[in-house]
Parts: structure tokens; C-alpha cells; sequence
């Protein structure tokens, strides 16, 4: 089954944006923002970035369950063979996010789509309406246990700076190995947390979408792509825009009763926000299409990094624990936003400059090949063909 261009091109380009949420999560202390660059930078990632990369991800996680379910099938298996190949992927994802969220950030996202399709592989077989119904109970619910947390039992918001990492003491742990000790227990809560209230309900959304090929076939939904980026991208904006303002200090804060709904707010508007970042660039691509402007260079190294995305997401949080980690460089006590930003899109590039060269020469990224390998070992498919 051949690869379409918009899913790889909205994973590499997602990949730019968890390179900066992350780079961001690793600063320790609360002087981040130093002057107008810095304000400009959180103010801009506040609002189009934060909140948005992770529902974009899962989007796209959704929609992959689809596809490799469809290639399973078209490969001549059954339904057994597709629960097989699923269950097995997330299992190994599982692992995969144990050992990354242990050894170097334990806000992995790849243990909670393992998890989820250990847990919710069924959903592949509900009908639309079941789909986008129970998207809308997950993020209700979401949004109401946040709510219930912060202002009935005085839980705390995801905030920047010291104080957003309260419930992540392995950022400021000095020892590597008391801190793997510490993220093997933030692991533990934050994976089936994240997926339960983050991940699920733009990945049915993404299921719902895979199974209509909507950015396989972007010319036949071009009218639905252009709405979700409108409404979608539009939500995003107008619900995290006060959150931005506080968070950049380009407005006065509203104190504390206050301040938690604005990012309560902020984050659910970022569920639409990853759908319409998912459509507008499923119109690039339809676009790049039409132009004949495929084989450009940066647009297929980008796409390479989709391809390549479980690779090139673990080599992100190589290089901040390096560049950040108290054992590593020690620049998550000191760097500002822009700085992280800079070691962010720096890293990023890297990728795209390997991942582009891997595909010259035809190979795959290590954890794509690992993963494979594990999940596939032992099933013979007639008409098997590569991902």
C-alpha cells in the first residue's frame, strides 16, 4: 500500500512541535520570559503550540490504527490478524514508552497509545456515530474532572516554571539514577492519565477520519478540510488567547481563582485546534500536489521525519536530557524560552537532515525497524507489502 503524503508530512511537521513543548517542559525555574522576544515566543507557542501538538499526534495515531488495519486486510488477513498486529504494536509501544519514559522524560506519549491499543483496540470495530459520540464523552469528561481537580480539590494546572514541575521532582534530581527511580513513578500516573484525558478523543476522531481517507484523498473532502481549519484552528485561538496573554506577561495575571480556568479553557480548545492543524496541512499537501512541488526537498524531508517518527521523537528527548538534565548540561536551571526554543528547532533540523538521508539510502529509522520486527514476527500475510 503506497504511502500518501499528508499524514507523513503532519507527523514530521508535529514532530517540530513536540520538539518545542518539550524543550519548554525541561526548564526548571521561573524566569524564562527575559524581554520582547521571549514574550513573543511564549506568547506564539502559547497559543498555536501548547495544547495542540499532542491532539494533532493522537489524531494521526488514530487515523495510522486505520490504515495498518486496512493494509493487514488487503494483505489477505483477517480481523484476527489485525487484532493481532495492533495488539503486539501496542505492546512493544508500551515497552518502548517504559524504557523512554524511565531513562529520559516521563511525559511519554508513546506508552499511552501502546495503552490504548491494548485497551481500546475495539473501538476499530464501532460504528462513526459510536466514534465521534464517545469522543465528545471522553473530552467532556476530560474537561470536568480537570475542572473537579482544580477548583473542588485545589489539584494545580499545568503552569511553567518551578511550579509546573511539582509533580515531576526527576527534572531538578541531580543523580541520574534516583532520577529513574523518580520518572518510573511519574510514568506510571502520567501514561494511563494522558491517554485517559488527552489522547482518546482526538484519536477516535482520527479512527473516524481514517476510515473516510480524508488525508489519504484531501481533493474529495476539501470542503470538510477547509471548515476544520476555520472552526478548528479558530477555537484554538480564541480559547487560548487569554492563557497566552497571562503566560507571556503581556497581560496582568488574574489571580488565582482565575487563572487555572483560563488554562482549563486553553487546553480543551486545544483538541481542535490539533484537528485543524491536521486539515490545514492535509490542504498543503493537496496543494503541493497540484503544484507538482511533491519531490521538493524540505517537503520530503519532512515527510521523512513522519515516517520516521518514533525515531526521531526518542532522539528529541536524547538530546534535551543532555542539553538540560542536571546530569547532563545543567541548562534547564538557566535557559530562557527562546533558548529552549533554539535547542528545539536546532534538534529538530538534525532530524530532518538524517531522516532525509535514511530514506536515500532506503532504510528505516532503528525503533520503526525494532517495532516491525516484534510486531510482525511470526505472521505470514500472502500480500504483505513494506510501511
Amino acid at each position: 500500500m503506497r504511502r500518501s503524503l499528508a499524514p507523513d508530512l503532519a507527523r514530521g511537521f508535529m514532530l517540530l512541535f513536540i520538539a518545542l513543548v518539550n524543550a519548554r517542559f525541561f526548564l526548571t525555574h521561573a524566569d524564562t520570559v527575559r524581554g520582547v522576544g521571549d514574550q513573543t515566543l511564549t506568547f506564539l507557542q502559547s497559543l498555536l503550540v501548547n495544547g495542540r501538538a499532542i491532539p494533532l499526534f493522537s489524531l494521526l495515531f488514530g487515523y495510522g490504527m486505520v490504515w495498518i488495519a486496512r493494509r493487514v486486510t488487503d494483505s489477505g488477513g483477517g480481523w484476527v490478524h489485525v487484532r493481532t498486529v495492533l495488539h503486539r504494536r501496542g505492546l512493544w509501544m508500551l515497552l518502548i514508552g517504559l524504557a523512554h519514559g524511565v531513562l529520559l522524560l516521563p511525559v511519554d506519549i508513546v506508552g499511552a497509545y501502546g495503552l490504548s491499543l491494548v485497551l481500546f483496540l475495539f473501538f476499530l470495530r464501532v460504528g462513526d456515530r459510536t466514534l465521534l459520540w464517545t469522543a465528545g464523552v471522553f473530552a467532556v469528561g476530560s474537561v470536568a474532572l480537570n475542572a473537579l481537580l482544580t477548583f473542588v480539590l485545589g489539584g494545580q494546572g499545568e503552569e511553567e516554571g518551578a511550579a509546573a514541575h511539582a509533580a515531576t521532582p526527576s527534572l531538578v534530581e541531580p543523580d541520574f539514577v534516583a532520577a529513574m527511580g523518580e520518572r518510573f513513578a511519574e510514568w506510571v500516573l502520567y501514561t494511563p492519565v494522558t491517554l485517559l484525558l488527552v489522547v482518546m478523543p482526538p484519536l477516535l476522531v482520527g479512527v473516524w477520519a481514517g476510515r473516510h481517507r480524508i488525508l489519504e484523498h484531501p481533493e474529495r473532502h476539501r470542503t470538510l478540510l477547509l471548515r476544520t481549519v476555520v472552526v478548528g484552528l479558530g477555537i484554538a485561538v480564541a480559547g487560548g488567547l487569554p492563557d497566552a496573554l497571562v503566560t507571556a506577561s503581556l497581560a496582568p495575571n488574574p489571580g488565582p481563582e482565575v487563572e487555572p480556568a483560563l488554562w482549563i479553557l486553553h487546553d480543551a480548545a486545544g483538541w481542535a485546534g490539533g484537528a485543524g492543524w491536521a486539515a490545514l496541512i492535509a490542504l498543503v499537501a493537496l496543494g503541493l500536489s497540484n503544484a507538482h512541488a511533491t519531490e521538493h526537498p524540505l517537503v520530503v524531508a519532512v515527510a521523512a521525519v513522519g515516517e520516521r517518527s518514533l525515531s526521531c521523537y526518542l532522539t528529541q528527548a536524547v538530546v534535551f536530557t543532555l542539553v538540560f538534565a542536571p546530569y547532563g548540561l545543567g541548562w534547564g536551571s538557566t535557559a530562557s524560552a527562546s533558548a529552549a526554543a533554539g535547542v528545539a528547532v536546532a534538534t529538530w533540523a538534525a532530524t530532518l537532515v538524517w531522516a532525509d538521508l535514511s530514506r536515500r539510502r532506503g532504510g528505516r529509522g532503528p525503533a520503526e525497524t525494532l517495532l516491525r520486527r516484534r510486531v510482525y514476527a511470526g505472521i505470514h500475510l500472502p500480500g504483505r507489502t513494506g510501511e
